[in-house]
């Protein structure tokens, strides 16, 4: 065989054995078809009533992957696990005949097979399809791991997803509830008058949110071109050219750290409405994740990692000045940056960039409130210098009509009334572009062509992004978001890993 044998395991060098014994007898090991008539869960549901001890004369033809297998001789019972789930395999002498009985013998765990045979269920009540004959179709070349211990290495697990989903059924009800997530949101955002639009990933100026973008270059024009961040300045594009309500379930992309709420290439959802402000978008954010809340879970009480979670309506909403007050204390509005920067070192906050008095109350709320906001708080009013794209607060314009959702202590939605004043907007970039000069990589840069299609008139528009990777989390009790990403990014292994 074109892999040598010395380089493989006792198990693996057995499999290949197996496989070309399979070829010598004429079995063709990788057809490019199989005609099946059902899945597993189309039989489960089919013959539900079905009485313990009856056959049918019922003929089927399943597909699948073999899982298990009990007893020897004259009679094999083995599990077929398909896309859909298990049945049971009643594999007998007398019905199979001694040459494709004797080939069972070829069969390794994890090999891919079809049987046609006809519908059963057995004096203990399993579901069986009692073959009448088999087709191999593909060969599993390597061992699975052991069933009784699983694929218990997370590290694996994550680098080979596919191994992952073999073995562990609960990580499939995993991505078909965050596919069912997805499906939700799709059919809320439509049914309200939602249209959704495909905004550019590769963009000349990365806008919409304060990261670091990845950087590439187009060859042809070339052109330095960067990953998106966030499609919210295409995005306003679209109202400015008269598309009143938009959204779009997009991926972006931000070069920062790995963590269990971070990955690199992460799903949001974002949507505008014109003539919308930031109270409506609360409102309208609470009802979609609601919504998708009780389409997936079927209650708006959820466990998560140990806590129960009240997403009922309405959320608590309160202001980031209020939310420190009350943890600290203090009376922020009043304090200058000189007490702002003492109160930051004695709580522990990270010190910004440029220390103004809204960076400031910014930090020490991340630091001292953010671990405290388990139950689904809106943590609103957020200071004017940490929000370039959000509209001031009339009564205050050192603060602007933005919000976070926080749930479990960390952010799932950010959302304001839009800045579409286009002369506060150019000042606000510039205030942007002397903060990246004070060393801030995460500060905007100046986006003229935004600028220009404010200009023409942005109506007023509320806005939200939402992030859909930890939304999943909280629908499926995850403590990391790798484990709601079907192929989340790793740090290469060490080459002694390999």
């Amino acid at each position: 065989m074109a892999v040598e044998m010395d380089n493989l395991s006792e198990q693996e060098r057995v499999r290949r054995q197996k496989l070309q014994a399979l070829i010598d007898s004429g079995v063709e090991p990788y057809p490019t078809k199989y005609d099946r008539t059902h899945v597993a869960s189309d039989l489960q549901t089919q013959y539900a009533t079905l009485e313990n001890g009856v056959d049918t004369t019922d003929v089927v033809r399943v597909a699948g992957r073999l899982m298990a297998r009990r007893g020897q001789g004259k009679l094999v019972f083995a599990d077929l696990v398909d896309g859909t789930g298990k049945i049971q395999l009643a594999l007998a002498l007398d019905a199979l005949g001694p040459e494709a009985m004797e080939r069972l013998d070829l069969l390794d765990i994890g090999d891919l097979i079809g049987v046609q045979g006809t519908v059963r269920r057995t004096k203990r009540g399993e579901l069986s399809v009692a073959g009448t004959g088999w087709d191999f179709l593909s060969k599993c070349m390597k061992p699975l791991p052991d069933k009784w211990h699983g694929l218990e290495d997370v590290e694996q697990r994550y680098r080979q997803r596919y191994l992952d989903l073999i073995v562990n059924p609960d990580v499939k009800e995993t991505f078909r509830k965050r596919s069912q997530v997805l499906r939700t949101i799709r059919r809320f955002m439509e049914d309200r008058g939602f249209m959704e639009v495909e905004t550019p990933m590769l963009q000349a100026i990365p806008g919409g949110a304060a990261a670091r973008p990845f950087h590439t270059h187009h060859n042809a024009l070339d052109m330095p071109l960067h990953l998106r961040i966030s499609p919210e300045l295409y995005l306003k594009r679209l109202v400015v050219g008269g598309f009143e309500k938009v959204f779009d379930i997009n991926k972006n992309f931000r070069n920062e750290g790995i963590s269990t709420r971070h990955n690199p290439e992460f799903t949001m959802i974002e949507f505008y409405q014109a003539y919308a402000d930031y109270h409506q978008v609360m409102d309208l954010t609470e009802e979609l994740v609601c919504g998708v809340l009780e389409e997936v879970c079927g209650s708006l009480q959820i466990p998560y990692q140990g806590a129960t979670l009240d997403f009922s309506r309405p959320w608590r909403r309160a202001s980031m000045a209020e939310l420190v007050n009350q943890q600290l204390g203090t009376d922020v509005a009043t304090m200058g940056v000189p007490e702002l920067e003492a109160l930051a070192v004695k709580v522990g906050a990270k010190m910004p960039h440029l220390r103004t008095h809204g960076h400031l109350v910014n930090e020490i709320f991340e630091a001292t409130c953010e671990d405290a906001l388990v139950q689904p708080t809106f943590v609103i009013d957020h200071p004017l210098e940490i929000s370039p794209l959000a509209k001031r607060k009339p009564e205050n314009p050192n603060l602007t009509e933005r919000f976070e959702v926080f749930i479990a202590g960390r952010e799932l939605a950010n959302g304001f009334s839009e800045l579409n004043d286009p002369i506060d907007q150019r000042g606000r970039f510039e205030a942007q572009v002397a903060e990246r000069d004070a060393g801030n990589d995460e500060a905007h840069a100046v986006d003229e062509d935004y600028l220009n299609a404010l200009e023409l008139g942005l109506p007023p528009t509320g806005g939200m992004g939402m992030g859909i990777d930890r939304l999943v989390m909280l629908v499926v009790d995850a403590a990391s978001i790798r484990d709601v990403i079907l192929f989340p990014h790793m740090r290469p292994k060490a080459a002694d890993d390999h």
